[in-house]
């Protein structure tokens, strides 16, 4: 077994129910999947089929009400909140479809911030903010503030500031929902180019079908189950 078909990422019958008023929600309803080091994985569904919770839950941004998440050999559900923090902190980055960039920062702030987190000095954290900028074509444009930068730049921008803590996985959710079909592709492309050079798993949540071209896996999402899975053949 090659270290790219080591499963990653396990959950097994995993639930996460939520209490509306006197109602129950099953937004996970005995999902089981295995995600390994190195692929992107594509979930898709509609509005309110459990992808967005399956991503928060894979995580650690939200408890599972019952089953297993088990990331690199360690049960994660049983973690407490600051073992989840650093967590998170240590293997995982985020791509957001609001891109979520602090306005007042240029580029390189923004990118440097979760070294920030981690207590590196500024000299270092904006030496590697800069070498990642230059990754996803950005050079130009390292002091620019998000107001001063195209969707699509902005989003180059919440791409390299997930990739800057050199994470394991790195979890995207509806990245390109606020990019126009052009500008969509060249991200995908760009960030799963990066991807795959590096070796880092990208797990992407989106109801747009057309992002499972860019997948190893595709996982299909609907009223909190897992309908189909496809796992496409290396070219």
């Amino acid at each position: 077994m090659t270290q790219k078909e080591q499963p990653l990422i396990e959950f097994v019958n995993v639930k996460k129910i939520y209490k509306v008023g006197e109602s129950r929600v099953h937004a996970l309803d005995g999902v089981s999947l295995t995600l390994n080091r190195g692929e992107i994985c594509c979930i898709i569904g509609t509005s309110g089929s459990g992808k967005s919770t399956l991503l928060n839950v894979a995580a650690g941004l939200e408890r599972v009400t019952s089953g297993e998440i088990i990331i690199s050999g360690k049960h994660i559900e049983k973690y407490t909140e600051s073992k989840l923090i650093a967590f998170r902190r240590k293997y995982v980055g985020f791509i957001f479809q609001s891109f979520n960039l602090m306005p007042q920062y240029t580029a390189v702030e923004n990118v440097a911030l979760p070294l920030a987190f981690r207590g590196v000095e500024k000299q270092v954290r904006e030496k590697k903010a800069r070498e990642i900028l230059k990754e996803v074509g950005l050079e130009t444009h390292m002091k620019h503030k998000p107001t001063q930068l195209s969707g699509g730049q902005q989003q180059r921008v919440g791409i390299a500031r997930a990739l800057v803590t050199n994470p394991d996985i790195i979890f995207a959710d509806e990245m390109t929902g606020n990019l126009d079909s052009v500008t969509s592709k060249e991200v995908m492309e760009l960030v799963c180019d990066i991807v795959r050079r590096h070796n880092k798993t990208l797990i992407m949540v989106t109801h747009d079908i057309a992002m499972a071209d860019y997948a190893d896996k595709v996982i299909t999402i609907m009223d909190g189950k897992i309908t189909d899975t496809v796992i496409k053949e290396e070219k």
